[in-house]
């Protein structure tokens, strides 16, 4: 067999989601099934107390800024950074039935429609500063909390966020602080997660960003991919609503066993790469014991930490039963002011598109010496159904 070929493809491999079949590089990130995420070789961890225009900075142009680059890029992002009028008097139009998720999409091919450079690069670092406004416009709208104030030039990627959200009796300096974590940890996760692969996949076909983010967003749209946080919160939710504030541990893990014989899932473990505990959940772990400890939806999340964990050790079969990023994040933001579950993967879009426009560009403008990835086209294996 040729040292190029790096497995040989069986019938046991077809149906499997493409699961660890190499198609590309990732230049951005990597996901390390015993280490967790790095991005541009760097563990997320080391970078969870930057500002988030720092971080930014490193995936897009692959090294860490000193000072006068930072404050060059971050003046470049605040400049780009407003929708015109017509993109937000249009979002505010439109209908609010339906997941967010929806408007949100709709959004993007709107700010395409009406402000595409038709240039990846370009385009890229247009929608990376823009997404803030464009995500804060649909929030705002769906859920009914007013007009979208333009952003201002005096603040930072993620505050910006935080002053356009028009959330009632908001709590900003809290919400930032838990925002700029959100946001750094969820920018990039590798290549061939799904939202990223079927962004990159549009892409192939030379739609342009925008078309391309909104396609990889409906798929980040999906309870086994984006709205997962959603859904962990809702079951941490119920689990203290069933056990009350007082719940112990020997409670909890009834609980859990009580599910898994029941056929029914326990959110917010396992992964598809990771075989420990996600580091990005335990760095929300340990920022909500820090500064939300006695608070009922993180006695109850750091409950059903401990007790999953246990129980699920139990069955062999389980490759890892450890806690993964949407465990805890749902529940770090609800404490910290933003008790809307059903804008979490609106928060989510709104990190991981850099990461996947940034992918795009390599993608379309580096890949191959420069001439791009060709069109994704995989092949299928003709079966009968009789």
């Amino acid at each position: 067999m040729s040292k190029d070929v790096l497995f040989t493809i069986t019938k046991e491999h077809l149906e499997t989601g493409l699961r660890g079949f190499p198609v590309g590089y990732c230049t951005t990130s990597h996901v390390d099934p015993q280490k967790g995420l790095f991005y541009l070789g760097r563990p997320v961890t080391e970078l969870s107390t930057w500002q988030p225009e720092q971080v930014i900075y490193l995936l897009y142009h692959g090294k860490e800024g000193n000072k006068q680059e930072l404050e060059k890029f971050s003046e470049m992002i605040k400049q780009r950074s407003c929708c015109s009028q017509q993109v937000i008097a249009t979002i505010e139009a439109l209908s609010r039935q339906g997941h967010p998720m929806k408007l949100f999409c709709i959004a993007l091919l709107l700010l395409g429609m009406h402000e595409s450079a038709d240039n990846y690069a370009e385009d890229c670092l247009n929608m990376i500063a823009k997404v803030p406004h464009l995500a804060a416009a649909v929030i705002n709208h769906h859920a009914g909390f007013g007009k979208t104030p333009n952003p201002r030039l005096d603040l930072g990627y993620m505050e910006n966020f935080c002053y356009m959200l028009q959330v009632p009796d908001k709590r900003e300096k809290e919400l930032v602080s838990v925002m700029n974590l959100f946001n750094i940890l969820h920018y990039d996760h590798g290549g061939g997660n799904l939202s990223t692969f079927v962004g990159k996949a549009v892409a192939s076909g030379l739609e342009d960003m925008y078309g391309s983010i909104c396609a990889a967003m409906c798929a980040l749209e999906g309870p086994r991919h984006g709205r997962a946080n959603q859904d962990c919160l809702e079951f941490v939710s119920g689990v203290l609503t069933e056990l009350g504030e007082k719940a112990t541990a020997k409670q909890v893990e009834k609980l859990i066993r009580k599910r898994l014989l029941e056929k029914k899932l326990v959110f917010g473990f396992g992964h598809a790469v990771l075989r420990l505990e996600d580091p990005r959940a335990t760095l929300q772990y340990d920022f909500v014991q820090k500064y939300y400890p006695d608070h009922p939806l993180v006695k109850i999340a750091l409950l059903l930490r401990t007790e999953g964990i246990k129980v699920l050790l139990e069955n062999p079969k389980i490759s890892d039963p450890y806690p993964n990023v949407d465990a805890i994040s749902g529940t770090m933001l609800t404490v910290a002011g933003f008790a809307y579950p059903e804008y979490y993967t609106i928060l989510f879009g709104l990190s991981r598109s850099i990461g996947i426009a940034m992918q795009i560009v390599y993608e379309r403008t580096k890949a191959r010496d420069g001439r791009g990835t060709p069109i994704v086209r995989p092949k299928y294996l003709y079966k009968s159904r009789v």
